[in-house]
């Protein structure tokens, strides 16, 4: 009876065992399985090349991107166009890990829990939120330089161009592409999975901590001339701009009076007010992870205290998680969450659910974040100039962010349009660009002009 009995608790805890691999991998099927069945290790679905058989990518008018003619995989008629939209698309050898090819191969290929990818041959037809147009646009006003520039709905979370840049024509992959400096980091997209030294466009954290936690803030003014000592160490401004009020010092964007700011807020609240914002977080983007940026607030002097609020140290921005927090500022202290894929639409002709827009959590105060949109408005008046914005009520930040001894700095040009017709965020940033006033902000003006205006 005793060996019975034995046996019978090793059976059940033998069926327990068996149950829960089970669980595991019905679990594991229903987070995977897409991932599983489109594996580029999967003859059904990718040719004896490793490239996806099946499928068509569109933009947000339904211009084809990418799609299956003749057995071959093709893509727009345009080389421009094929580079600027070639970390949203993808490549032929799966080396752009955000491009729909190879991220989305589960919606191209139309696979389903029920049905597997059982419809693969034909595939679906998968709509992407950018427009062509605008990534030719801003592809082109980079000018061959290094970078990314990104627009956004902060209302809907549509992202309307997203342009990472160096790029190459997947159709005609340069020889020299993993040897040639020009295309250094060609397969990374620098708006999802970088992070960058911001400059000034940080000062909007500082500036909003300095907003709630300075009672006199208004009533205060500072004297810059030209440099300032902050905990032994020298604070340099890009100018000499005297005696100045607050929204003066931001328009002049002056180091002098944020390192200063910085000093007097400290680490923590700095430290707290650059988490609330987001800019620690990670965004998922239809599954796109983007990059964490990493700040260092404790452990450090006054000095780098200083620097680190003007968005210099060590200081690190991802592109995506800034233009959210662009769209935040214009939305009353929460955005939509950003999203890349419209829609598919089946062999059959069903298309999938409708998107539901998520929203972020509350990333600055309903009081702040109008105090900031109106001093941004200001940075336009005052400094960028509103004729090269025409038809537009612009609100903006420029960032000229130091990378180092000898080179040139990156250029950021980060804001929105307050306009219930227009409800978009931007960020741009120009790898050793230069100034950013001159060269992102030449770069979103070109962009902006073309979605706002249609020229």
């Amino acid at each position: 009876m005793k060996k019975i009995e034995r046996r019978a608790v090793v059976c059940v805890f033998l069926a327990l065992i068996l149950a829960a691999g089970l669980g595991v991998f019905l679990v594991r099927y229903c987070l995977d399985g897409g991932s599983w069945a489109s594996s580029a290790f999967n003859r059904h679905l990718y040719n004896t090349n490793g490239v996806l058989s099946s499928g068509t990518v569109l933009d947000q008018d339904g211009d084809v991107l990418s799609t299956m003619e003749n057995g071959q995989r093709t893509y727009y008629d345009n080389a421009t166009v094929r580079k600027a939209t070639l970390h949203a698309v993808g490549d032929l050898q799966g080396n752009i890990g955000t491009g729909a090819l190879n991220a989305f191969a589960d919606r191209l290929t139309g696979y389903s829990l029920l049905n597997g990818a059982f419809g693969a041959k034909q595939g679906s037809d998968l709509y992407l939120t950018i427009d062509a147009r605008y990534n030719y646009e801003a592809y082109q006003a980079l000018g061959g330089k290094s970078g990314t520039v990104a627009v956004y709905n902060y209302k809907t979370g549509e992202i309307l161009c997203m342009v990472s840049a160096p790029s190459y024509d997947p159709l005609n992959v340069p020889t020299d592409l993993e040897t040639n400096d020009r295309y250094r980091g060609a397969y990374l997209n620098r708006f999802l999975s970088s992070t960058f030294t911001p400059g000034s466009v940080f000062k909007t954290i500082t500036l909003s901590a300095a907003i709630e936690e300075i009672p006199d803030l208004f009533a205060r003014t500072w004297t810059c001339e030209g440099s300032v000592e902050v905990g032994g160490e020298t604070i340099v401004c890009s100018g000499t701009h005297g005696e100045q009020h607050i929204g003066d010092a931001f328009a002049n964007s002056c180091n002098v009076v944020f390192a200063l700011i910085a000093q007097e807020l400290g680490g923590d609240t700095l430290e707290a007010y650059t988490e609330k914002a987001g800019l620690t977080d990670s965004y998922s983007v239809n599954g796109l992870p983007t990059a964490r940026g990493t700040f260092q607030w404790t452990g450090i002097t006054d000095g780098e205290l200083g620097w680190s609020g003007v968005g210099q140290g060590q200081d690190l921005v991802n592109p995506c998680a800034l233009m959210v927090y662009m769209g935040a500022i214009a939305n009353g202290g929460k955005a939509a969450e950003p999203y890349l894929i419209e829609k598919t639409v089946s062999p059959l002709g069903l298309p999938s659910l409708p998107h539901i827009t998520r929203k972020t959590g509350r990333l600055v105060s309903d009081s702040t974040a109008r105090t900031l949109a109106d001093m941004m408005s200001e940075n336009v008046e005052k400094t960028y100039g509103t004729s090269r914005f025409p038809n537009m009520e612009l609100c903006a930040k420029s960032g000229t962010a130091e990378v180092g001894e000898g080179q040139t700095p990156h250029a950021w040009f980060a804001g929105f349009l307050r306009d219930e017709d227009t409800p978009y965020a931007f960020v741009v940033m120009v790898e050793n660009g230069g100034g950013g006033n001159s060269v992102a902000g030449t770069v979103a003006g070109k962009v902006l002009d073309v979605i706002v205006n249609g020229y």
